[in-house]
Order: C-alpha cells, then structure tokens, then sequence
C-alpha cells in the first residue's frame, strides 16, 4: 500500500511539474496574465463542454432505463440478455459513472483546443468592411462563424453518442427487439429516440443555414485561377437558394419527428427523413451541376465576372496590397550620354557587394575568435547612419567547448559575446570584408554597450547563472570570468523549484548537485521566437528575426502577424509554401512558423523585442488599425505596448518583414491584374523567378537595399524582388516596398511592370556564365582548388533599364572561407531599332567601380583611389624599385606569410591564421604584378593567382 500511495504521488508530481515550471517561467518574464488566461479558458472549456456531454449523454442513457418495458413476458431475443442484465445490474451506477465520465473527458478536451476561437468570439471587434454578398461585418465570419460552428460540431456529436446509449439501453432493457415477433419498439422507446432523431434534424437545418454564410468563405478549384475562395455564379444561383430550401425542409423533417410523441408511429419522419436526403442529392448536387453545365460554362468569363472582381478586391483588401501601385515601366533606355549613365549608376543605389548569405564562413573565421562561439548562416542587413551594413552576433556554440560535461555545458559556457558589423558596400583589397565592429571584446562604431548575449538564434539549451558557480565570460589574453547579473530566468534557491525543474528537464543533478546554491537562476526557452510565441501564442513569427544595438543594448527584433482564415471571399494561402525561398530551405531557424497554417488574411501587426542580455520581451503594436490585434489586445490586456512608446533608436531599426513581403509578392503574381476579363485569361499572370545563382528550383529571396525607385529624389531602404511571366525567362516586373520604418511612405509597395521585352535573372545569369572572362576564371579557381560562389544578383532600375550587380566569390582550399574576386555588371535595355549601344551589356571586372565602368563604356579619368567594392589594406608593405627586387620580395613574403599560417593552424590559433592568410594573398598578389612587368609584351603576362594557390 505504502508503495503504492508513493508511485502515485510520484506520478502527480510529475504531471505537476510541468505546469509549475511553465507557472514560474511566465512570471519571470511578467507575462503570468497570458499564462492564467490561457489556462482558465481552457479549464473553464474542458469543464463547461464536458460537463454538457456528460450530462446529455448520462441523462439519455438513464431516460432509457427508466422507460424499460416490463420483463414479465420476456421474448426469448431478450432471456439471452438476461444474464448481461444481471451481471450488470450490481454495478449499474458505476457503469453510467464510467461511461459519462469518459465522454466527458474526452469532449472537454477537444473543447479546451477551442480557446483561441472562444476568445476571438467573445472578444471580436468589428472590422468596418461588409461582405459583398450578406452585408454582414467581416468579423462574423472572422470571429463569430467558427464558435458557431463548432457549438454545431459539439451539438452532433452530443446527439449521435446519446442516440447510440439510449439505442443500446433500449434493447438491452426490451425497449427495442431485433429478432422477435411483434412491435419492434415500445411507445416510450419511440417517442425517446424520435425526439433525439428530431433534435439532430434540426441541428442538420441549422448547419444548412449556416453554410449559406460558409459559401463566402468556401474554398474550390476554378480553373481559370487555381485557388479560390467565395462565391463563383453556381454558388450565388444554385447552392444558395438550395442550402435555404434544404432548411425549410429539414425544419418540417423534425417537426415530424417531433410529432412521434403523440402519433407513436414512424412512417411519416421516416417519409420526411427520406425527402430530406433525396432532396439533398436532387437541389443540392445535380441542380448545381446542371446550372454549372448548362449556363455557366458555355459564357463562363461573363457569368463568372462579378464574382472574380469580388475576389480580387477582397484578396487585395486582406492582403494589404489594395494601395500598391502600379506603373509601367518601358525598360528602354531613357538616357544615351554614357558618362549620364555612369554618373546615375553611382546614385541609384548603394550596392551591396557584401553577400550576408554568403560570408557567414568569413565572419565565423576572422572574428570566431574560440571554437565555442557561432555566426548563423545567414547574416542580417541593417542601417547605422545611414549605411547599409551586414551583422551578426557571436553566439556560444555549445558543441564547440573544449570538454564537454554537465558543468561545462550548463554553468561555465553560458553565453555568446559581441555583435560583427561590416561594410555591406565593401571589401578589403583581398576580398575580406571590412569591419566596422570587430574584435573581443568588440570596438568599433557601436561604441559602449552590453555584448553579453545570452539570449540568441543558436541558444538551445538551458543554463543555470547567478550561483556559487563562475561563468567564463571570454578569453583574450588569459580567462575572464563573470557572475550573471540580471533578472532573468527563475530562481532556483528552493528545494521545490530544483525538485521541479530536475523532473521537467529529466536531469536529477539540479536537484543536488552543490554547484546551484544562493543567487542561482535557470534561463531556458532563449531564442528569440520562442519567447516571442510563448508570451504572445495567438501571434504568428516571422521566419528571421535580427539583431540591433539599440540605447547601449543588444535587442533581437521579431516581427509578428495576425492572421485570419475567415476573410470573405480573399483568396487563401499557406504560409509555408509561400514563404519559402533558396535561402530557407534547409534552414529552419528562418523558416515561418505554422508552415501548414491556411490563411487568407495577414496583418504586420506587431513588432517585438527581445533583450539578448536578460531575455526581456516587449510587444509594441505596429498596426494600429488591425480589427484582429484589437480583438486579442481585449482578450490579453496590457501585454502590447502602444505605438507611441516605440523610442526613435528603436524605430531606426525596423524594417518591413520579409515573409510578409514573400506572401504579398506571391498574391501580386495575379493579382496585380484588376480586370475580371483580363484575370479570367491569365494573359498577364506571373511566378517569383527561381534563385539563378543556385542549382535547386527555387525561389529567388527577396533582398534588402537602398536604392531609388523612379521618380525618386534619394535613396530608400528597401525590399525589392523581380517576377518573371509564367512559362518565360524575361523580365515581367519588379517591385520594392519602402522598408524604412522612419519613412512617411513606409510600406507603400510600387510595383513596376515591365511593357517590353528586358532579360530576366536566369538569362542574365546565363550570359555571364557564357563570358570568356568568366570561363577563365572559373578554370583558373579551379585548377588552383578553389570554389565559385554567386552571391545575391540585385536588380535595380536605371533610367528606364535595369542594372544587376553580381558579386563573385572564390574559396581557397586553404583560406577556408570565401573571399569577393570579382564583380558582374549587367546593363539592360529593350530591344530599340535605332541599335543603341547600351542595351544588354555584361561586364565582368575586378572591382565594382571597374564593372561600372566597364558597362557603360566609359574611362576611368582619374587614378583609382578606394572605390566601392574595394578598399587598400593600411599594412601593405611597399615593394621595392626595381621589378626583379619586388618579386623576390614578394615570394619571400609570400614564403613567410605561409610558415606563419602553418604554424598558426598547427596551434589551432584562427587569428593569426587569418591574418596570416591575407598576407599571403598580398604578397602573391603583388609577386603576379612584378611578374606582369618583367613578362615580355605580347607574350600574355603572368596569370593573378588564386586563392589558396
């Protein structure tokens, strides 16, 4: 027994440390509103739902039982179940208990799933706009539509278990007989299961109602544009009317049924039962198919019409792109004179050579620094006075300790330090990005702030701070050690809390291990999107979430939507497919969340951040006008802040949101087109281009930069992407948003077609790799072991063309990571008659000002000095007069700057190994120079070499 009492105690305490450890989490992060909120609508669900169902279905099968027949003159169908009776009659009330109890968990369950769509309905506020069909407000159907559905669910699935308990209380009691002659059914037997009959015809009625509003939010194929969503003019003229005379006839169906109380017989309900279901096949299948064959389908674009402007004007209403603007765009040229589009070139945008999606590798070797620290894979793009940057934080890296163990992995390794900042428009002479914040600890333009990171993309596991036990804090010139001083994470001073924790984690040394003891906390769920989706769970998080120095802080910044599935007649997406790109597939630390979730409706709602150094989140409200944050502001009060409390460093830093770009890009592949007749054709219907600088089909990211749409005086920070026609490689559009928070027009999407014929991504990318110079190249990296990388192909329009900008990276066997080589510049124009020059050029040179110059045709007309794309090294030693000196002392440099890496590598020092590299790359580019000069002309000259060769 004792045994037994203690088993069970242990299995509670199991069960209770999971919810006392969510408990003291979401108070440590002063969020425990959301926590209790959640948790009493649930339980308040699961009791009210599963109390009705307990109750209806106890309460039906005890009817049952009372309106038995006497069993004096029992038929031989019921003395085989007498001893079914008996051996259940000891336990009868045990046995409803059971089978009450057991529909009742199980309902209240299901029903405690239900609290996001109770909370909406009760909370809903009004979203202004009427549907088009039922002048109804869209929140019906956004807020009020589900809960009525599922009370109706709830409703069936009451009568359906009641009808089975009281079918099978009857024939075991003799209420009804299967085999036996005679009546079938008593009269009480009857009237019981005809009123449960009668209770669900009616439900059936009201479902039939119901789905006359379900049409607007109904989704079907329809050829002509593939997903649909709404009313089509068989739904309007055929299953309309049909769903309101199914209605009427199923409301006289249960009046029959009703009617068995007094007439006690079947044979009218049975009658009316079977109208209901042919009139069912007959007005609500072949009626409709007969109205879509007949009248429909041979004037399908005139009949259907209405209804596609309907859905277009619904899908660019919940999708935000109702305001963009559209503009043609000739892709001719505009302007002749070379040297006015030279000069253009230089202020149309800030090109940014520096692939973020490319040079993690770089980063991760120049500034890694120890092994336990990490960049992620993709870099992020951000402004500081007005440069466009690449940055990354340096992040702990837990399987990169030296000796892993418990104390190691949990208390001593704790947290990442520093945040890595480069030049987005430039490299260093070899290629190597130029840092404006860098070191360890860093120094730079970010002057002081906290650089300790414990909160961060690549911070999984839990650590345990604050307590007797030092945490290493970095290593430079001997270990630095440090004590966690925020207020993050929960304390664990209390035997309870360690006792929780240690069974939640499945680790018993939190329990006793004499590491823990006065000031110690436990920090867990650290990456920023999970704090983000715990605090605020009715959110949807937005795939790449980036860091900012904001006021002496390192804060990640989140950005979050609201999303709706229930907007009338906007066409759906799902989130997954159409956030996906080259750069997050495989990647899901940037891949959106509830990939699977269907939508037709999205807000940017809100933007959160998150404190790197103590965890803090803040929920700002973004949009103030969104109907869908207002209803879940009522529902959790006082966790989002007002806009108003945004501060101006903050507001420097965000940014429109990429997979809310992605999903707007993707609904504008059709939906840019507003004629009904020219939507129905698919004349003008687009795709997103796949990324042409990778082999796998698909699509090409969005990418941020500063650049001029036309007409614009000054450069905007922007999102921009490129589309393609369906089925053809050439230029369709291109579209930017002003991503700009500052900005007054942030936001405002402009979207340029493109009315002739202009080289899209993959024909640009194919002419570049079929250039001479490019075929040289790749066989000089090649042959020296090195590896080509394309970066990010921008595309950014130019006095009626479009420029791309390409930049080229190599990687040595040696160098370990890549190094920019070359720049591709490509000039497109239409096809004029009078043969303009500056149509379709493509240039591939060693620098981005080279390129330029290359593209337009133009000399340069003064000595290159520092131009974008590259920048002199202060260290380069200068070489000696004479050629022949200058290559002995270049090869001895060389020879040098080798031994240096190789001793450097052998110490497993990345530094110096680092350093050692570009001065190997200095001096064999230098050795290449004086060989050039020595060669004899005309015999071809010496070959630059290679990296690593």
């Amino acid at each position: 027994m004792t045994l037994g009492v203690l088993a069970v105690l242990a299995m509670a305490f199991v069960m209770f440390a999971g919810f006392w450890t969510d408990w003291l989490w979401y108070r440590s992060v002063h969020y425990s509103s959301v926590f209790t909120t959640t948790l009493w609508t649930k339980i308040g669900l699961f009791a009210v739902f599963g109390l009705l169902m307990a109750l209806t279905v106890g309460l039906n099968i005890w009817l049952a039982y009372r309106l038995r027949p006497p069993l004096s003159a029992m038929s031989m169908e019921q003395q085989s179940l007498d001893r079914y009776r008996m051996g259940v009659a000891p336990f009868k009330k045990w046995v409803l208990l059971a089978v009450t109890a057991l529909v009742g968990l199980i309902a209240g369950a299901s029903a405690s799933g239900q609290w996001r769509t109770w909370l909406m309905w009760v909370n809903g506020v009004s979203f202004g706009e009427k549907d088009s069909q039922f002048g109804k407000d869209v929140s019906f159907y956004a807020f009020d539509l589900p809960w009525y559905r599922f009370l109706l669910a709830f409703g069936f699935a009451a009568v359906v278990l009641s009808l089975i308990a009281a079918a099978i209380t009857h024939y075991l009691y003799g209420g009804l007989r299967v085999t036996s002659p005679g009546a079938r059914a008593t009269a009480a037997a009857t009237g019981h299961l005809s009123v449960l009959l009668g209770v669900f015809v009616t439900l059936k009625a009201v479902a039939y109602w119901l789905d006359r509003y379900g049409l607007a939010v109904k989704s079907s194929d329809f050829k002509a544009t593939g997903n649909w969503t709404g009313l089509r003019y068989v739904d309007a003229n055929a299953y309309l009317p049909a769903k309101t005379i199914l209605f009427c006839i199923a409301v006289i169906c249960a009046v029959l049924f009703f009617a068995t109380l007094w007439r006690r017989t079947w044979q009218l309900p049975v009658i009316g039962f079977g109208l209901m279901v042919l009139s069912a096949v007959l007005i609500g299948g072949l009626y409709p198919a007969i109205v879509q064959k007949f009248q429909v389908q041979p004037n399908e674009q005139a009949k259907e019409a209405p209804y596609i402007q309907k859905n277009i004007d619904a899908t660019r209403r919940a999708y935000a792109i109702d305001e963009t603007k559209l503009e043609n765009y000739s892709g001719k040229s505009t302007v002749k004179a070379k040297d006015k589009l030279r000069t253009d070139a230089d202020s149309a945008a800030s090109y940014r050579v520096l692939d973020p999606n490319i040079v993690s590798p770089t980063f991760q070797q120049l500034e890694q620094k120890r092994k336990y620290y990490q960049f992620p894979t993709t870099l992020d793009v951000d402004r500081y006075e007005g440069q466009d940057v690449v940055i990354g934080l340096r992040e702990l890296n837990i399987r990169g300790i030296p000796k892993r163990n418990w104390i190691n992995d949990h208390f001593t390794y704790t947290h990442g330090y520093g945040a890595i900042m480069a030049r987005g428009t430039q490299t260093d002479a070899n290629g190597s990005p130029v840092f404006t914040e860098s070191g360890l600890p860093t120094t730079g333009d970010l002057g002081e702030y906290q650089q300790r990171i414990y909160y961060g993309e690549k911070t999984d596991q839990y650590s345990i701070v604050g307590g007797p036990q030092k945490e290493l804090d970095y290593e430079e010139n001997g270990e630095k050690t440090t004590s966690y001083g925020g207020n993050s994470g929960v304390s664990l001073e209390n035997a309870f809390n360690r006792a929780a924790y240690a069974v939640a984690f499945s680790e018993p040394q939190i329990l006793y291990s004499g590491a823990i003891g006065d000031g110690s906390r436990i920090l867990y769920n650290r990456t920023p999107k999970q704090r983000v989706e715990a605090v605020a769970p009715w959110l949807t998080i937005d795939g790449d979430a980036y860091p900012a120095v904001v006021e002496g802080k390192i804060k990640w910044i989140v950005d979050a939507y609201t999303t709706s599935n229930g907007y009338p007649y906007a066409s759906r997406t799902t989130l997954g497919d159409t956030t996906a790109d080259s750069l997050t597939v495989g990647n899901q630390q940037r891949a959106v969340v509830a990939q699977q979730n269907q939508v037709n409706y999205i807000r940017n709602s809100v933007k959160a951040t998150v404190d790197a150094y103590d965890g803090t989140v803040t929920l700002y409200q973004w949009d103030t006008e969104d109907p869908v944050l207002k209803t879940w502001m009522k529902a959790f009060p006082d966790t989002v802040k007002p806009k108003a409390d945004i501060k101006g460093d903050l507001l420097e830093h965000l940014r429109y949101p990429q997979d809310m770009f992605k999903v707007q890009r993707e609904l504008l592949t059709r939906y840019h087109v507003t004629d009904p007749a020219q939507f129905y054709s698919g004349s003008d219907a687009w795709q997103v281009p796949d990324d042409p600088t990778t082999k796998e089909n698909v699509a090409v990211p969005p990418y941020y930069l500063s650049m001029k749409m036309p007409g614009d005086a000054d450069q905007r920070f922007s999102l921009t992407t490129t589309f393609t026609p369906n089925g053809r490689p050439n230029l369709g559009g291109f579209m930017a948003v002003d991503a700009d928070a500052t900005s007054k027009d942030y936001g405002r999407l402009r979207l340029l077609r493109v009315t002739e014929d202009v080289p899209g991504p993959a024909q640009v990318q194919s002419k570049l790799n079929g250039l001479p110079d490019v075929a040289t190249f790749v066989r000089d990296m090649k042959g020296a072991d090195s590896d080509i990388q394309y970066g990010n192909l921008l595309t950014v329009p130019l006095d009626g063309g479009f420029l791309y900008v390409e930049p080229v990276y190599a990687q040595g066997r040696n160098a370990l990571y890549p190094l920019l080589k070359k720049v591709a510049v490509s000039y497109v124009d239409a096809d004029q008659p009078d043969g303009d020059t500056t149509k379709d050029t493509t240039v591939f040179e060693n620098t981005l000002t080279e390129a330029l110059n290359a593209v337009f045709g133009v000399e340069a007309t003064t000595p290159p000095t520092t131009p974008p794309g590259t920048e002199q090294p202060p260290t380069t030693p200068q070489p000696p007069a004479s050629a022949d000196a200058a290559l002995k002392q270049a090869i001895a440099d060389a020879q040098k700057a080798y031994d240096a890496g190789e001793a450097a590598l052998a110490k497993g020092d990345w530094t110096a190994y680092g350093k050692a590299q570009e001065d190997l790359q200095a001096a064999l580019e230098r050795a290449a120079e004086a060989g050039a000069k020595i060669q004899p002309s005309g015999t071809g000259g010496a070959e630059k070499p290679a990296e690593g060769s």
